[in-house]
């Protein structure tokens, strides 16, 4: 028994990436934070990801997470049904490996699902961080757009039409219902807030924002660099550090060229934790322009840092990360954005307010409560299987 008092379980989950996966961002976080609070609490967890250049075939996380790296980014999902094919019968030396039989499949729906109901043979929870319905179009070409929504929002709903939803926001738990998922069946569980590492780094002189994520085209840094060309002609010495990496970086410095503000920004790259929180203390103010989030967890990391956020109302669970003209400011469309970063800018007072407020905020959201709910569900989902 572990120390909830409900018996130890082997959960497996299913994600296209790990944290250390170049292009990993706030749902992988999520997935290994959850991951190691069950392990924390005497469950045994098994990761099952795509493999990468930056990372092992497979190894054990400092939490007690087994990782196992397979596929590419589009053969991940074909290499997860055979593994755990071959885990159910104890086939080959994918058993070997003692991936063995779960007794609980968390597959985590990134647009496209794993189809874990097809070949699990044991419980399927599947984890959805946000519906992908604006997405599609902005990422894909019409009919891989097309495709895509067709799969996430009728194939999927109907595949999973047995089994529970995790999301992480009351907004993405709406969405859901749109689609056709009950709310009975969808639980949700917030992700918590990362722990704060090193020292209260002092804001910078001179005016500065913050744009922290990975460079896609969804998450619309874009929106941020035509803000900076706009306040630049009256604030000369703003500066704005986009830290992140992804395959959109080169259009973005291309814009940065074409608008005339390649010295006002700087691309800071991948960053360390310790790199991060710094970025994040010295920032006056961070950006989030995405199209698009489940939660908005860079949001909650700037709040740990009394740090305030401008993002967009329709942006999903944005909403619930921040509460709006108290930690940060929600806006409906990006002439209000760029003209709430002016005013929040030029005004120290209700800057600072918002932070201090941002900071009791993030405090609220805490991994062991998370983990703890995440728990629970495993218990009740695993509960028939003895």
């Amino acid at each position: 028994m572990d120390t909830i008092g409900i018996p130890s379980r082997h959960v497996l989950f299913l994600n296209w990436r790990d944290t250390t996966n170049p292009e990993g961002g706030g749902s992988e976080v999520y997935i290994e934070r959850i991951a190691a609070e069950l392990v924390a609490v005497g469950h045994r967890v098994t990761l099952f990801c795509a493999a990468h250049g930056a990372a092992a075939a497979s190894g054990t996380t400092e939490s007690g997470v087994r990782v196992l790296r397979r596929g590419t980014r589009m053969t991940v999902y074909l290499r997860a049904a055979l593994t755990c094919i071959a885990g159910r019968f104890g086939l080959g030396p994918l058993s070997r490996r003692r991936l063995g039989r779960p007794d609980l499949v968390v597959d985590v729906c990134n647009g496209v699902p794993f189809f874990a109901p097809l070949y699990a043979g044991r419980p399927v929870i599947a984890l959805v961080h946000h519906v992908h319905r604006e997405q599609w179009p902005v990422v894909f070409g019409p009919w891989m757009a097309r495709l895509g929504w067709w799969i996430e929002s009728w194939l999927a709903v109907r595949l999973y039409r047995g089994c529970r939803y995790v999301t992480v926001s009351e907004a993405s738990r709406a969405e859901l219902t749109t689609l056709g998922v009950t709310a009975e069946r969808i639980d949700v569980v917030p992700n918590g807030t990362p722990p704060v590492i090193g020292p209260a780094w002092p804001r910078t002189p001179h005016p500065s924002l913050l744009v922290l994520g990975r460079l896609v085209p969804h998450k619309r840094v874009e929106i941020a660099l035509r803000t900076v060309a706009e306040l630049a002609r009256e604030l000369p010495e703003l500066e704005l550090v986009v830290a992140g990496q992804g395959w959109w970086e080169e259009p973005l410095r291309e814009l940065c060229a074409l608008l005339g503000i390649t010295d006002q920004v700087r691309f800071a790259g991948f960053v360390s934790e310790e790199e991060k929180h710094a970025l994040l203390c010295s920032a006056w103010l961070a950006l989030a322009p995405s199209l698009k989030e489940g939660w908005g967890l860079t949001i909650v990391e700037a709040a740990a840092r009394s740090t305030p956020t401008v993002a967009f109302r329709y942006a999903g669970g944005v909403a619930e990360a921040m509460v709006d003209t108290r930690t940060g400011l929600l806006v409906d469309d990006e002439e209000e954005f760029t003209a709430v970063v002016r005013e929040l800018l030029g005004d120290d007072v209700r800057r600072k307010a918002m932070g201090e407020a941002a900071l009791v905020h993030a405090a609220r959201f805490t991994w062991a409560a998370t983990g703890a709910r995440f728990a629970r569900l495993v218990a009740r989902a695993t509960a028939a299987t003895g």
